[in-house]
């Protein structure tokens, strides 16, 4: 499909607020033909390592190459799965704890695909997308986030 829309980013400055998620909802009231929408929320864990907790991600990313992945994964899913919407969103720079990083959010005519599709598109970005996770502690030192 080719488009003359200006391409826009996967990434958000910071946390992603509740209103950028309820406004890509909003949007797609107008597209009837759908009949179903699952979103996944990736939240930041105020995880305990060494007695330490957690209490925010620094994220990075090479943004390039991310955006690139994040295209080449959206176009693995419409191909797999009969798909209306796709939309990937994640955050760089601080997100604390409690706050979400990760928004995916998937439409189609019909549910069960939405569930496979976003299963997919979750487990394939932390697998393929090149961005980064400084996990700050309370005692602000830092480890290097490890995807499970």
């Amino acid at each position: 499909m080719t488009t003359d829309k200006p391409k826009k980013s996967s990434f958000i400055q910071g946390p992603i607020s509740s209103t950028f998620i309820g406004d890509s909802i909003a949007k797609h009231q107008s597209k009837t033909t759908i009949g179903a929408h699952q979103i996944f929320l990736g939240q930041v864990r105020a995880d305990e390592m060494d007695g330490k907790k957690v209490i925010a991600i620094d994220y990075s990313a090479y943004e390039t190459m991310a955006e690139t992945s994040f295209y080449d994964i959206r176009e693995a899913a419409f191909a797999k799965y009969e798909l209306t919407c796709l939309h990937i969103y994640h955050s760089l720079g601080v997100v604390k704890t409690g706050e979400i990083c990760l928004f995916v959010f998937v439409s189609a005519p019909r549910r069960k695909v939405t569930y496979e599709a976003l299963e997919f598109l979750v487990e394939a970005i932390k697998e393929k997308a090149p961005i980064f996770g400084k996990e700050i502690f309370e005692d602000e030192t830092h480890t290097w986030k490890k995807n499970s």
